[in-house]
């Protein structure tokens, strides 16, 4: 049975004009949300003051919501708490449900353990520390895989629960394509194979290690961040086009003979299911993320040495691609939000929101 319609806070430091996986994760379930009949308060940085982030200039941090969010929180007086991220609004919001008594859940999206360490020195041991505190008093944490679920089970968060991901079947498809200007291949002019990078252009992607690829072909970089300037000055014969989004996103996926993924950070990579959905199989390095997503033969390949999953990949069956998508919708990953949240009233049972709904 369907859920009775509820209230859904949702709290994040990661949303629009910001384009990365976070945001494009939370339109997408709350758009399956509220097609389901629900509704949702998104707390987000631009209903507050904000400051630019450290080395991050487009992405922007609410100044001491605080206050701000409080007001919003008890004037939308949800059924269910939910923070997304671990920035200013997601530890106003924590502190809110704290004081009042309210049962919430959370989302790990970033390694920032493996992140702090690597671009900031700071000892993942410290990290792990604020992870724990974070995120221990959710009733449940919720993260993309497997392997993800494991990482903070071993390092003290025992409620983490895995919560996969999804895609838009109407607009990540091997086509045909309506539009004449989208049905027409993007890569016409370029050379084969065409390998394809999608998502932020930032430090902590490893795209050097795409671009450093000795293997024939074009490789192609749609999406934009602060390393492109000077990824494009290195790396002149790689083609980069800027962001693509919706059906032209698609269309470009589906044109792409491979995806290159070679993130050693992310806890998913929607772009790789996207990509698959298009028939377009996937190369990356056997590691969180890529393990839970790609089965080696089936829709992409791994290994060690990115050029030789490349090699691979590329002769993966597209089909198969498809196929293995399927498996993977948004609505699916919206239900199972739902199964997870807990009412936020501390007075009321500690049963899911789906489970009250079946047990009437």
């Amino acid at each position: 049975m369907r859920p009775d319609p509820v209230r859904v806070l949702l709290a994040t430091d990661a949303w629009r004009p910001q384009v990365n996986g976070v945001v494009r994760c939370w339109e997408s379930v709350i758009a399956e949300l509220e097609a389901l009949g629900h509704e949702v308060e998104v707390l987000h940085p631009a209903l507050f003051r904000t400051v630019a982030a450290p080395r991050y200039p487009e992405i922007r941090l609410a100044i001491a919501p605080g206050r701000g969010l409080r007001r919003r929180a008890e004037a939308f007086d949800p059924d269910v708490v939910h923070i997304a991220t671990e920035g200013p609004i997601g530890l106003a919001c924590r502190s809110w449900c704290r004081r009042r008594r309210l049962r919430f859940t959370t989302s790990y999206h970033t390694q920032y353990p493996m992140y702090l360490k690597r671009y900031f020195h700071i000892p993942a041991a410290a990290s792990w520390r604020g992870v724990r505190w974070f995120h221990g008093k959710a009733e449940s944490v919720l993260v993309p895989t497997e392997q993800v679920r494991g990482q903070l089970v071993a390092h003290g968060v025992p409620r983490a629960r895995t919560w996969s991901r999804g895609f838009d079947p109407a607009v990540f498809h091997p086509g045909p394509w309506s539009d004449p200007e989208i049905a027409a291949d993007p890569f016409a002019e370029f050379e084969r194979p065409v390998l394809l990078y999608a998502g932020r252009v930032a430090m902590e992607k490893n795209i050097e290690a795409f671009l450093e690829l000795a293997v024939p072909g074009t490789k192609v970089v749609v999406g934009d961040g602060p390393a492109r300037a000077g990824l494009e000055r290195r790396h002149r014969t790689a083609r980069f086009l800027g962001y693509r989004f919706g059906e032209a996103l698609g269309r470009h996926y589906a044109a792409a003979d491979v995806l290159v993924f070679p993130s050693l950070t992310d806890t998913y990579g929607v772009v790789m299911l996207e990509a698959n959905a298009c028939g377009t199989p996937v190369a990356a390095f056997p590691v969180t993320g890529p393990i839970d997503v790609v089965v080696p033969g089936t829709n992409g390949w791994l290994d060690e040495d990115l050029a030789a999953a490349v090699g691979r990949a590329i002769g993966v069956p597209r089909e198969r691609c498809v196929e293995h998508a399927a498996t993977h919708t948004w609505r699916r990953t919206a239900e199972a939000l739902l199964d997870a949240m807990v009412p936020a009233s501390s007075c009321r049972t500690s049963e899911s929101l789906a489970s009250q709904s079946r047990r009437r």
